[in-house]
């Protein structure tokens, strides 16, 4: 299972690479991010309700448990994007009222929290079972894309050059290892550590689904796109739920 979360984790850091590359150039950016956005919804929202939910409740001998936990986790995931002023979508609108390189430091720190905990949320479902983390990763996989975008197109804006930020987001983006590195380590000592990680994971993905995606896509006022928009978001529940079709779900 260590093998797995570990190149789960890189896979994930790769695709993000990829994605930059991509999709950086601003000729592409606006079309195609906001398709991915759409996706990335989907494929969240697929995880929790057909792997990540279901999975939680039943791991918890009391599911207002588990339902605390995960309300608990949202309200900390908001805290936690406050207080470091981290967007994990286009900063459209925000007020610059820091300087460049605090916006820098601000953006790296968020990452690298943000991808620690993709790690730790990915060696959590691993351990599990593998099928729930094959879907637990190809979700934290899609919704990473934009994510590296919005923090490359950040940081460049705030004066780093391109090879820079490119360097930074892949640095950052091996947090995510270390996450997952922590997790086997401490799960062999704390019994009751899983179900608390698919809580923290399930309340992470409803939070990031809901409160950071969707409300970029409410930007978008043109009636086709507002309906390719719930295309994708389809596409991205559907891909899920294949996912756990072809390799069962548990």
């Amino acid at each position: 299972m260590f093998a797995y979360a570990i190149i789960a984790t890189l896979s994930v850091s790769l695709i993000s690479f990829i994605g930059i590359l991509t999709f950086s150039k601003e000729i592409h950016t606006h079309k195609w991010l906001r398709r991915l956005i759409g996706l990335a919804v989907g494929t969240l929202l697929g995880a929790v309700f057909f792997d990540l939910l279901p999975e939680t409740i039943k791991s918890f001998e009391n599911p207002n448990t588990a339902s605390l936990v995960i309300l608990a986790s949202i309200l900390a995931f908001f805290v936690i994007e406050k207080a470091i002023h981290y967007h994990h979508c286009r900063c459209e609108g925000k007020e610059h009222t820091y300087k460049k390189n605090n916006l820098i430091i601000n953006n790296l720190i968020g990452d690298g929290i943000h991808n620690f905990i993709d790690g730790t949320i990915i060696a959590g479902a691993f351990l599990v079972d593998v099928r729930l983390g094959i879907g637990t990763t190809l979700a934290v996989a899609l919704h990473e894309i934009p994510q590296e975008v919005s923090d490359f197109s950040i940081l460049v804006y705030a004066g780093l050059s391109r090879f820079k930020a490119i360097l930074y987001n892949v640095l950052f983006g091996l947090t995510s290892v270390i996450g997952a590195i922590v997790v086997f380590v401490f799960a062999q000592s704390l019994g009751n550590l899983i179900p608390i990680l698919l809580a923290i994971a399930t309340g992470n993905f409803i939070y990031l689904a809901m409160a950071d995606l969707v409300p970029e896509l409410n930007h978008e006022n043109n009636p086709k796109r507002v309906w390719a928009q719930l295309l994708w978001v389809g596409m991205g529940i559907t891909l899920l739920y294949l996912v756990g079709i072809v390799t069962g779900h548990e």
